[in-house]
């Protein structure tokens, strides 16, 4: 369970990077959907390593 728990806190920090460089004006194709998919996959592991 620890091995999830620490890739869901990766995935975690992964987006808040991602979301913070948009702010700066730097997009990438179909962001919003990536960023959704791996918020959820965050949320998901982060609540499996509980």
């Amino acid at each position: 369970m620890k091995l999830n728990r620490n890739l869901g806190t990766s995935l975690l920090a992964i987006w808040l990077i991602v979301s913070g460089l948009r702010a700066f004006g730097l997009a990438f194709p179909n962001l919003d959907v990536l960023l959704s998919i791996v918020a959820m996959a965050a949320g998901v592991l982060i609540l499996l390593g509980r």
